[in-house]
């Protein structure tokens, strides 16, 4: 699902920020990526939705090379994956209702299958009875159930999920990570970026842990580490 192969990423300022990284990441895989603060754990999760490019080397994501691929093919790339922010980028003048639609209608998704869509994954995050209400009427771990929903909408093969929980008190992120786990139990592969020491401890997935821009342990069942 997710391939990278000899992946350098360096910034305009001289910044090495991912130094030969060779990964693989298979299909239906829930994954952490942990690490220290500055380790390039979001250059890293960056470049897998083509937010950055790579220096060198290749990153494969349903078949397609995020290092070759043109910028007009960019949105196509995207159709496929999901992704949730730590700052939940709702567009404050929609409802949430219109929030998740509009994932749908930029890509050209009938109307008619809009509505069907939307309600579904409303109801796999608990807010369809939220439908209507805007993002300021809403907490913080609803926004961000909102964000998971519009990532999930166009049922992606990918949901990369970038410190989804870092704005979060400890009993709503563990209701986000309930909705994680029901999206991967569904097939679909995620990776998060997390300084959540106890729910990656808790949780026992793989762990992909990044310092100085390598990856310098990946566990099939790991724990977070030491790190601040």
């Amino acid at each position: 699902m997710i391939e990278m192969k000899e992946v350098y990423k360096t910034y305009s300022n001289g910044v090495l920020a991912v130094n030969g990284i060779n990964i693989s990441i298979h299909p239906g895989e829930f994954v952490y990526v942990v690490g220290p603060s500055g380790a390039g754990k979001s250059t890293f999760i960056k470049m897998m939705y083509r937010e950055e490019k790579p220096t060198k080397g290749s990153i494969i994501i349903n078949n397609m090379n995020l290092a070759e691929i043109k910028e007009r093919n960019v949105p196509y790339l995207r159709r496929s994956i999901g992704v949730v922010f730590q700052d939940f980028k709702l567009l404050e003048k929609l409802t949430v209702y219109e929030n998740i639609a509009f994932a749908l209608e930029v890509i050209g998704e009938q109307p008619k299958n809009i509505k069907k869509k939307v309600l579904d994954v409303l109801d796999l995050v608990q807010l369809k009875h939220k439908a209507r209400h805007f993002p300021n009427e809403l907490s913080g771990g609803e926004q961000q159930r909102v964000s998971i929903a519009r990532s999930i909408v166009n049922n992606p093969a990918v949901v990369i999920a970038d410190e989804p929980t870092g704005n979060l008190d400890p009993d709503t992120s563990w209701g986000i990570m309930n909705i994680f786990e029901e999206i991967n139990n569904r097939g679909t592969t995620l990776v998060m970026a997390t300084h959540n020491k106890e729910i990656v401890n808790t949780m026992k997935k793989r762990v992909i842990a990044i310092e100085e821009g390598q990856i310098v342990r990946d566990e099939a069942r790991g724990e977070y580490g030491t790190y601040d």
